[in-house]
């Protein structure tokens, strides 16, 4: 199974996230992939504020696209630890929380998009993949189907993994992160075609790079010889 994802869909890059979800389905097929939302990127963005962006949500979610939350406004004011201050841009707002703001971010979210969906989220993915243990134990007791990082897919509310791989990804703000994940997306795209499921992830930053762009079409095509398209929810055997 091969299991793509946007982050970062937000009002905010409308015009970068219709790039990446045309280019997505001319692989996958129609709607086989998944957004994760942000609900107020940076502050800046609401959904709430911007009705026609939600209406195009909603009938996203309606054409069979998954609908996963994606923190509140990705960015987190006071970072704590290298990773989230160095390697994430101080974007890792669910990085160093603890439980009761976790929860109250988690709810609100949720009642956001479930709201301008119609529909119930398929989960729940922290900005940078990065979990504090107050987020994690939020994520279980505020009931999300699945919850992912960098490395596996599990269910919070048991804890039961129920999928291992790393995620394919690329990184835009600078020359150096490019050529590095252009180097990693090359090998782990050959390497994890042995792997029964396969995640791929891209960004708006994505779309403005011809080579990024073309890195992700290799690397789609590449296992799509192996892996079907699939949903997250087939994961945990749900429609």
């Amino acid at each position: 199974m091969l299991l793509v994802s946007i982050h970062d869909v937000s009002p905010r890059f409308e015009r970068q996230i219709d790039t990446l979800a045309e280019r997505l389905s001319r692989h996958l097929g129609h709607n086989r992939f998944a957004m994760l939302v942000v609900p107020d990127f940076w502050g800046e963005a609401p959904l709430l504020g911007n009705p026609n962006f939600a209406r195009r949500l909603r009938l996203w979610a309606d054409q069979g696209i998954e609908m996963f939350l994606h923190g509140w406004q990705h960015r987190d004011p006071r970072p704590v630890g290298f990773a989230a201050r160095h390697l994430t841009a101080g974007e890792g707002e669910f990085s160093a929380i603890d439980e009761a703001s976790a929860a109250q971010l988690l709810r609100s979210g949720r009642a956001v998009l479930e709201d301008i969906t119609g529909r119930r989220l398929a989960g729940f993915v922290a900005p940078a993949w990065l979990y504090s243990r107050g987020a994690r134990a939020a994520i279980a007791t505020e009931g999300f189907a699945l919850a992912e990082d960098h490395l596996s897919v599990w269910q919070p509310a048991s804890g039961r993994i129920v999928a291992r791989s790393p995620v394919i990804t690329w990184a835009s703000r600078s020359r150096t992160r490019r050529a590095a994940s252009l180097l990693a997306a090359a090998v782990l795209s050959r390497t994890l075609q042995w792997q029964s499921v396969v995640r791929l992830a891209v960004h708006p930053g994505d779309a403005d790079s011809p080579e990024l762009l073309a890195s992700i079409d290799a690397s789609l095509s590449r296992l799509r010889h192996r892996h079907a398209p699939g949903r997250y929810v087939d994961l945990i055997g749900q429609s």
